[in-house]
Formats: structure tokens, sequence, C-alpha cells
């Protein structure tokens, strides 16, 4: 007899990517408290942070294979969990060596879970006729916002960032159990490609421009999340609870925009959505960089929050749809370019907000807004070509 809740195959989806991301948001907030641990700069913090995009990376590209052997139930019923028993033992980390080692694991973890959730989703997608991709994703945004808040009230109460991520280790495990215990996988799409895409795609031109689309929403979003409540506690003097509101602030906006994406593209069309959103994150950016007050600095999260929710899946649309080579390929190409932003952005915004003030780690975001606004026309749908039946 399995322990859990029955429920439709998409509910599991939704269920599985907020315990997740709850569990992978748990240490946000507390990363004031890690640095002052360590009696270290931001530039010293981002570079351990680089650990965790590392080990995501690699377990993206190499992992597949190691999933589909031993089974997606098996493996993300012990990689949730797991993933709390690898931030709890990051926390204990006295050194930003020790901290950039432990995160290791981290992201290899996250990496093996997010093949999972991510195919899963597109499965369940296709067996039950409807989208469901950014309202999975807008779960992972709730999921992240709960986490943000519950870190900020523990963080108030002044409990030690290592005891308050070893209570959570018993409170994911279950989660874990009672949303994803009769989880099941979904079929293989029918007709679908077995082959994987290589592991290093060669970005083309228009793969490039799909890239300056959205590079700023990348690296705003990380901002928000790594960043927020550093900068709450340097500018504005803010206590743990207002400091770690920041990254729900960043992480509920987001999630809420996701919600509504797709209606919004398919009744205007993915370039005006995207010119929107990068008007949207402008604004955020230029709030959390000039803010006299700190809800000016809250407007301008929960902005960046709503600007960045939804210019990555539309550029992997976008990607999708390009007919110079294979899909599988262009978006393999985009994503592993586009990771690369989460790789250098850590300890290039930790340099630039321990050098030229926190501020300027949202400052550096308009010039790729801009950017990004002057190339959102490659994201106009291509034409397609209708094959007439015999």
């Amino acid at each position: 007899m399995r322990f859990g809740i029955d429920m439709p195959p998409q509910m599991k989806i939704f269920g599985a990517f907020f315990v997740y991301s709850f569990c992978m948001g748990s240490i946000f907030p507390r990363l004031p408290d890690i640095q002052s641990a360590m009696g270290v700069g931001e530039g010293a913090l981002g570079l351990a942070l680089i650990g965790s995009a590392l080990g995501t990376l690699v377990s993206l590209t190499f992992a597949g294979r190691m999933v589909e052997a031993i089974g997606y139930r098996r493996v993300l019923l012990v990689a949730i969990p797991l993933l709390s028993v690898c931030y709890a033992l990051a926390s204990w980390a006295n050194t930003p060596l020790a901290f950039f080692l432990l995160l290791v694991p981290v992201g290899l973890t996250i990496g093996t879970i997010e093949i999972i959730i991510n195919v899963e989703a597109d499965r369940v997608e296709h067996a039950i006729g409807r989208r469901i991709m950014s309202r999975a994703h807008a779960f992972w945004s709730l999921g992240f916002f709960a986490a943000g808040l519950v870190g900020s009230f523990v963080a108030q109460t002044g409990l030690e960032v290592h005891f308050h991520l070893m209570i959570m280790i018993p409170v994911i495990i279950l989660a874990t159990l009672v949303v994803l215990g009769r989880f099941e996988p979904a079929p293989h799409r029918a007709g679908t490609n077995a082959d994987e895409a290589p592991r290093l795609a060669r970005p083309t031109l228009s793969i490039m421009a799909l890239v300056a689309v959205c590079i700023s929403a990348m690296l705003m979003e990380g901002a928000g999340i790594d960043w927020s409540a550093i900068y709450m506690r340097n500018i504005f003097g803010a206590e743990p609870f207002w400091a770690g509101l920041a990254v729900a602030t960043v992480a509920g906006s987001q999630g809420v925009a996701r919600f509504f994406a797709d209606s919004f593209v398919e009744r205007l069309g993915p370039v005006t959505v995207a010119r929107s959103l990068l008007m949207v994150l402008g604004a955020g950016v230029l709030c959390a960089f000039f803010a006299p007050a700190a809800w000016v600095a809250y407007l301008g999260f929960a902005l960046i929050g709503v600007g960045s929710s939804a210019l990555f899946p539309l550029a992997m649309s976008a990607a999708a749809q390009q007919t110079d080579r294979p899909a599988a390929i262009n978006v393999a190409a985009l994503a592993q370019f586009s990771f690369t932003a989460f790789l250098l952005g850590p300890p290039l915004l930790g340099y630039i907000g321990e050098h030229f003030g926190i501020q300027w780690v949202f400052g550096v975001g308009f010039p790729l807004v801009l950017l990004g606004l002057a190339t959102a026309h490659t994201l106009s749908p291509k034409p397609v070509l209708r094959e007439v039946a015999p």
C-alpha cells in the first residue's frame, strides 16, 4: 500500500513543482545570515554560489540516461528529500570554499529533479490535451514564495540557519510522501524521437538573438532571489523578517504572473507580451536601483517578478519553431547558453555589489532590458506550412 494522496496527474505535477521549490527556496532568505557567519563580502559569496549552478549544469547535461534507467518515481521520491539534506549540510560551511563544495551536490540534485518534473509536465500536457507548463512553473514560484515567508519568520526568531534547515528535512520528507507517494510517471509521447539532443549544441545568430531577449529576465530573477535580502539589509537596515520578505515578493509576484501568461500570449501574441514584460521588468529595476524608501524597493521586486515571469518560456518556444535545424538542437543551444548566464551571474553580480554598491546588482539589468526590447521581434511566430493529406 502506497502512502499519499491520490490526485489527477496534473495536480501531482503541480505538487512536485511546489514541494521541490519550497525545499529549494528555504536557504535564500537566510543568505544574509550565512554571509555574516562567514564574514565575507558579496564577491566571495557570489563565487561560492557558483557551486550550485555548476552542479546543476553538469546534472542537466549528463543525468538524463541515468534517470531513465533508474526510473522517474524512484529518483524523484529520493531526490527531493535529499535536496533538503544537502542544503542543511551546506549551511554548516564556515568558509566560501567549503560553501562552494557543499553546494555542488545541491546543484547535482536540482538538475536531476528539473529533468524529471519538466519532462513529466510535458508528457502530462500531451496526455490530457491541455497546456499546463506555465501553471506548473507558477506553482514553482508559489513554493518559493512560501519558503520565503517561512524563512523570514524563522530568521526573525534568531534560530540559527543550520537548525532551521535541519528542521526542514522531516517537513520535506513528509510533504514528498503525501503529495508524491502515489506518483506514477506519465507515458512517453507517441511518435517522439528518443534520440538525445547533443550535449553541446552550437548557438546560431537567431539563437543568440533569443538569448538577448531573455537574458535580462534570467539575470534579474537570479538577482532578486540571491541578493534581494542582502540588499534590504545593506540599504535599509531591514530586520531579518523584512529582508527575507524581499525574496518572497519576487517569487510570489512571478508565480501570479505565470498563472495568466499563457492566456495573454494566446490573445496578444508573444512579441507584444514580451515587450510588455520587458517594460515592467525595466520599471522594477529602476525602482530597486533608485529606491528612496523600502516600500519602493518592494514594489521594484514585485515588478521584477512579474517582468521575468514568462520571457524565457517565450524564447524557448521561439527556438523550437526555428526551421534551420531540428527543434531539439535549437532548444538545447538556447538552454545551455542561457544557463551560462546563471553560472556567471552570481560571481559577476557579487563582484559588482561589493565594489560598486549592492543597488548596482539591479542597476546593470537596465541596459539588458533595452537589449531585450531591441530584439523582441525575433519571438514572432514562424509561418506553419500545412501539409495536405492525400
